[in-house]
Protein backbone atom coordinates (compact mmCIF):
# COMPACT_ATOMS: atom_id res chain seq x y z
CA UNK A 1 0.00 0.00 0.00
CA UNK A 2 0.95 3.69 -0.63
CA UNK A 3 1.69 5.91 2.08
CA UNK A 4 0.14 9.16 2.45
CA UNK A 5 2.69 12.06 3.07
CA UNK A 6 2.33 15.66 4.39
CA UNK A 7 5.18 17.81 3.04
CA UNK A 8 5.35 21.23 4.40
CA UNK A 9 7.34 24.34 4.48
CA UNK A 10 7.01 25.79 7.51
CA UNK A 11 8.42 28.55 9.44
CA UNK A 12 10.25 27.45 13.04
CA UNK A 13 7.28 28.87 15.29
CA UNK A 14 4.69 26.77 12.44
CA UNK A 15 3.21 28.58 9.40
CA UNK A 16 3.25 27.90 6.13
CA UNK A 17 2.12 31.85 5.58
CA UNK A 18 2.49 34.84 7.29
CA UNK A 19 -0.55 36.95 8.78
CA UNK A 20 -0.18 38.70 5.01
CA UNK A 21 -0.44 35.50 3.34
CA UNK A 22 2.81 35.65 2.36
CA UNK A 23 5.35 32.33 1.63
CA UNK A 24 8.17 34.24 -0.26
CA UNK A 25 10.59 33.09 2.79
CA UNK A 26 9.48 29.20 2.01
CA UNK A 27 10.91 29.60 -1.64
CA UNK A 28 13.64 26.59 -1.48
CA UNK A 29 17.47 27.32 -2.68
CA UNK A 30 18.96 25.32 -5.35
CA UNK A 31 20.08 22.33 -2.35
CA UNK A 32 17.01 22.01 -0.92
CA UNK A 33 14.90 22.15 -4.34
CA UNK A 34 17.40 19.26 -4.98
CA UNK A 35 16.67 17.62 -2.13
CA UNK A 36 12.71 17.67 -2.22
CA UNK A 37 13.04 16.83 -5.89
CA UNK A 38 14.70 13.21 -5.41
CA UNK A 39 11.82 13.32 -2.23
CA UNK A 40 8.88 13.39 -4.59
CA UNK A 41 10.22 11.81 -7.72
CA UNK A 42 8.65 8.71 -6.33
CA UNK A 43 5.27 10.22 -5.82
CA UNK A 44 2.55 9.13 -8.43
CA UNK A 45 -0.24 11.88 -6.97
CA UNK A 46 -0.60 15.23 -5.61
CA UNK A 47 -3.75 15.76 -3.52
CA UNK A 48 -4.30 19.04 -3.33
CA UNK A 49 -7.03 22.03 -2.19
CA UNK A 50 -8.04 24.72 -4.33
CA UNK A 51 -5.46 27.53 -3.07
CA UNK A 52 -2.74 24.91 -3.04
CA UNK A 53 -3.18 23.79 -6.52
CA UNK A 54 -3.49 27.36 -7.60
CA UNK A 55 0.06 27.95 -6.14
CA UNK A 56 0.99 24.69 -7.52
CA UNK A 57 -0.16 25.38 -11.22
CA UNK A 58 3.04 27.42 -12.30
CA UNK A 59 4.90 24.11 -12.70
CA UNK A 60 2.61 23.36 -15.74
CA UNK A 61 4.50 26.01 -17.86
CA UNK A 62 7.64 26.79 -16.15
CA UNK A 63 9.80 24.42 -18.22
CA UNK A 64 8.80 26.58 -21.42
CA UNK A 65 11.13 29.76 -19.95
CA UNK A 66 14.25 29.10 -20.79
CA UNK A 67 15.73 31.22 -17.92
CA UNK A 68 15.02 27.73 -15.77
CA UNK A 69 17.75 26.35 -13.62
CA UNK A 70 18.54 22.68 -14.33
CA UNK A 71 16.72 21.67 -10.70
CA UNK A 72 13.67 24.11 -11.28
CA UNK A 73 12.98 21.97 -14.85
CA UNK A 74 13.39 18.78 -12.80
CA UNK A 75 10.59 19.56 -10.69
CA UNK A 76 8.23 20.53 -13.48
CA UNK A 77 9.22 17.22 -14.84
CA UNK A 78 8.49 15.68 -11.92
CA UNK A 79 5.02 17.81 -11.32
CA UNK A 80 3.84 16.71 -14.53
CA UNK A 81 4.45 13.74 -14.76
CA UNK A 82 2.33 12.86 -11.52
CA UNK A 83 -1.56 12.98 -11.09
CA UNK A 84 -3.58 15.75 -9.71
CA UNK A 85 -6.38 15.72 -7.48
CA UNK A 86 -7.58 18.92 -6.53
CA UNK A 87 -10.50 19.19 -3.95
CA UNK A 88 -12.63 22.05 -4.38
CA UNK A 89 -16.57 23.12 -4.39
CA UNK A 90 -15.81 26.41 -6.56
CA UNK A 91 -13.09 25.54 -9.00
CA UNK A 92 -14.54 24.84 -12.56
CA UNK A 93 -11.78 24.17 -14.66
CA UNK A 94 -8.40 22.81 -14.03
CA UNK A 95 -5.63 23.76 -16.26
CA UNK A 96 -3.19 21.19 -16.25
CA UNK A 97 -2.83 17.26 -17.38
CA UNK A 98 -3.43 14.59 -14.97
CA UNK A 99 -5.55 16.78 -13.16
CA UNK A 100 -9.03 16.17 -11.83
CA UNK A 101 -11.41 17.83 -9.23
CA UNK A 102 -13.10 16.14 -6.20
CA UNK A 103 -15.84 18.28 -4.65
CA UNK A 104 -15.77 16.63 -1.42
CA UNK A 105 -12.42 15.12 0.51
CA UNK A 106 -14.23 11.31 1.02
CA UNK A 107 -11.44 10.03 3.09
CA UNK A 108 -12.72 6.09 2.05
CA UNK A 109 -12.17 7.43 -1.58
CA UNK A 110 -8.06 8.29 -0.38
CA UNK A 111 -7.92 4.78 1.56
CA UNK A 112 -8.85 2.88 -1.61
CA UNK A 113 -6.49 5.64 -3.80
CA UNK A 114 -3.87 4.24 -1.38
CA UNK A 115 -4.80 0.65 -1.32
CA UNK A 116 -4.72 1.20 -5.30
CA UNK A 117 -1.45 3.21 -6.05
CA UNK A 118 1.81 1.59 -7.05
CA UNK A 119 3.78 5.04 -5.70
CA UNK A 120 3.19 7.48 -3.11
CA UNK A 121 0.58 10.00 -2.58
CA UNK A 122 1.18 13.69 -1.18
CA UNK A 123 -1.39 16.05 0.56
CA UNK A 124 -0.25 19.24 0.25
CA UNK A 125 -1.88 22.39 2.19
CA UNK A 126 -2.83 22.68 5.80
CA UNK A 127 -6.59 22.87 5.43
CA UNK A 128 -6.95 19.57 3.03
CA UNK A 129 -3.73 17.66 5.15
CA UNK A 130 -6.38 18.92 8.70
CA UNK A 131 -8.86 16.67 6.80
CA UNK A 132 -6.64 13.72 6.26
CA UNK A 133 -5.24 13.45 9.66
CA UNK A 134 -8.39 13.64 11.22
CA UNK A 135 -9.44 10.79 9.07
CA UNK A 136 -5.86 9.09 9.90
CA UNK A 137 -4.87 9.02 6.72
CA UNK A 138 -1.30 10.16 6.82
CA UNK A 139 1.36 7.68 7.35
CA UNK A 140 4.24 10.09 7.24
CA UNK A 141 5.57 14.02 7.59
CA UNK A 142 8.48 15.59 5.78
CA UNK A 143 8.67 18.98 7.30
CA UNK A 144 10.90 21.58 6.11
CA UNK A 145 11.97 24.06 8.77
CA UNK A 146 13.03 27.52 7.51
CA UNK A 147 15.12 29.70 9.52
CA UNK A 148 12.53 32.12 10.28
CA UNK A 149 10.01 33.19 12.71
CA UNK A 150 6.94 34.16 11.11
CA UNK A 151 4.97 35.56 14.00
CA UNK A 152 1.62 34.69 12.98
CA UNK A 153 -0.40 33.73 10.13
CA UNK A 154 -1.54 29.87 8.12
CA UNK A 155 -0.40 26.76 10.67
CA UNK A 156 0.82 24.22 8.58
CA UNK A 157 -0.66 21.36 11.35
CA UNK A 158 -3.98 21.45 12.28
CA UNK A 159 -5.03 22.44 16.06
CA UNK A 160 -6.91 19.76 18.35
CA UNK A 161 -5.33 16.71 15.97
CA UNK A 162 -3.00 14.72 18.50
CA UNK A 163 -0.34 12.87 16.89
CA UNK A 164 2.23 10.36 17.91
CA UNK A 165 5.56 11.10 15.86
CA UNK A 166 8.67 8.57 15.25
CA UNK A 167 11.56 10.24 13.75
CA UNK A 168 13.05 8.66 10.40
CA UNK A 169 15.23 10.88 9.01
CA UNK A 170 16.84 14.43 9.39
CA UNK A 171 19.24 16.75 7.62
CA UNK A 172 20.62 20.03 7.81
CA UNK A 173 21.23 22.60 4.63
CA UNK A 174 23.48 25.11 3.92
CA UNK A 175 20.81 27.72 4.08
CA UNK A 176 19.68 26.51 7.78
CA UNK A 177 16.60 25.12 6.48
CA UNK A 178 16.34 21.84 8.43
CA UNK A 179 14.47 18.41 7.14
CA UNK A 180 12.46 16.45 9.55
CA UNK A 181 10.71 12.91 8.61
CA UNK A 182 8.05 11.44 10.78
CA UNK A 183 6.23 8.47 10.62
CA UNK A 184 2.50 8.50 12.31
CA UNK A 185 2.08 6.32 15.39
CA UNK A 186 -1.20 4.81 15.35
Amino acid sequence: MAKLIYSAITSLDGYVADEDGSFDWAVPDEEVHTFVNDLVRPVGTYLYGRRMYEVMIGWETVHTRADQPTYIQNFAEIWQAADKIVYSKTLETVSSARTRIEREFDPEAVRQIKARAKHDITVGGPHLAAEAFRARLVDECHLFLAPIVAGGGKRFLPERVGLKLELLDERRFGNGTVYLRYSIRT
